[in-house]
């Protein structure tokens, strides 16, 4: 084909490229594929032509765009848990913190229920996981029901149980905040009575170095699920100066944030469950370790970097978007 024929016939094409960009992502690939194809026949006949050049500025232009496209969202994903997520929290520390104490009373209270009642246990846990309990006390290997089933089929039973656990709790904030707290007092009572048993029998410390070795992470990431639920619920009580249905939906988008932010650790929690928990006779110092580091990681992430970033000038806007300190 000549020179004069392939530009005749694929001028007008170019020029609405270069005239009328595009943002459809479809389209913008088609339009590149397009332009390589052209790019490799002029390079192939025509080589020194300066239509070649002009080809290869048309798609070196739809490079950088799809370039830059992908870098802001590598950008977004990395803005979202280095600063937005933080700064999330940091917003609601006190309702999370609510939500904790709110938790912890009913742990207390169930421990003291238990303490003062022997059938307590019995009602909130059921006479068959107690009774099987017992038996394996009895065996010497008190904490054998984590060693029952298949490692892979607990983690996998166990992660789609506490990410459902978490979603339910997020979605009662629906119900003015109450569902979120029934689920946080379900929760925190299970666990009081659920502790103070193997207290009772004499397997207190046993039991924080093997239990919280996957119940640091998903307690923490439930009481957050509790506290989800009701950052959702605060647009509904709490409007403020906006419309009660746009408060909801901003409260809701922060509580979806948050919830879904926890999908990792409950997975995380999930795997230490089945595949770690089980080895109730590794050293203390490995089932030490695993804790605090576990411990460590909820401090500093959820609270003690929102503080620090809040310190350093960082700070949500309205709409939720990350504003950094001018320098």
């Amino acid at each position: 084909m000549r020179e004069s024929t392939f530009i005749k016939k694929n001028l007008p094409r170019w020029k609405k490229y270069q005239e009328e960009p595009t943002g459809d992502p479809d389209e913008m690939a088609e339009r590149f594929t397009t332009l390589l194809d052209d790019l490799a026949y002029a390079k192939t006949f025509y080589s020194f032509s300066k239509v070649t050049g002009y080809i290869n500025s048309l798609a070196a232009g739809i490079y950088q765009i799809i370039y830059a496209n992908n870098k802001e969202k590598s950008g977004r994903f990395r803005s979202f848990f280095v600063y937005e997520l933080p700064l999330l929290f940091r917003k609601y520390h006190r309702l999370i913190l609510f939500t904790f104490l709110f938790f912890l009373l009913f742990c207390l209270i169930a421990a003291f229920s238990a303490a003062h009642d022997e059938t307590f246990v019995r009602g909130v846990m059921g006479d068959e996981y107690v009774n099987m309990t017992e038996q394996n006390i009895k065996k010497g290997d008190p904490f054998g029901v984590y060693k029952g089933e298949n490692e892979l089929y607990m983690f996998l039973r166990i992660a789609y149980n506490n990410i459902q656990v978490s979603f339910l709790c997020f979605i009662g904030g629906i119900l003015f905040g109450v569902g979120s707290l029934w689920f946080m007092m379900k929760n925190g009572v299970m666990l009081g009575a659920f502790q103070y048993y193997f207290f009772s029998k004499g397997l207190g410390l046993k039991s924080v170095l093997v239990i919280w070795i996957h119940g640091t992470l998903e307690i923490s990431s439930i009481v957050i699920a509790g506290s989800a639920g009701l950052i959702m619920a605060s647009g509904l009580l709490f409007p403020g100066t906006r419309k009660r249905v746009d408060a909801l939906k901003k409260s809701a988008r922060d509580g979806v944030k948050v919830v879904i932010s926890l999908v990792p650790l409950f997975i995380m929690a999930a795997f230490l469950e089945g595949f770690v928990t089980r080895h109730t006779a590794m050293p203390m110092g490995i089932s030490i370790t695993i804790l605090l580091l576990s411990l460590a990681f909820i401090i500093s992430y959820f609270i003690v970097y929102p503080i620090l970033l809040q310190r350093r000038g960082f700070r949500l806007d309205e709409k939720g978007k990350v504003i950094k300190p001018v320098k």
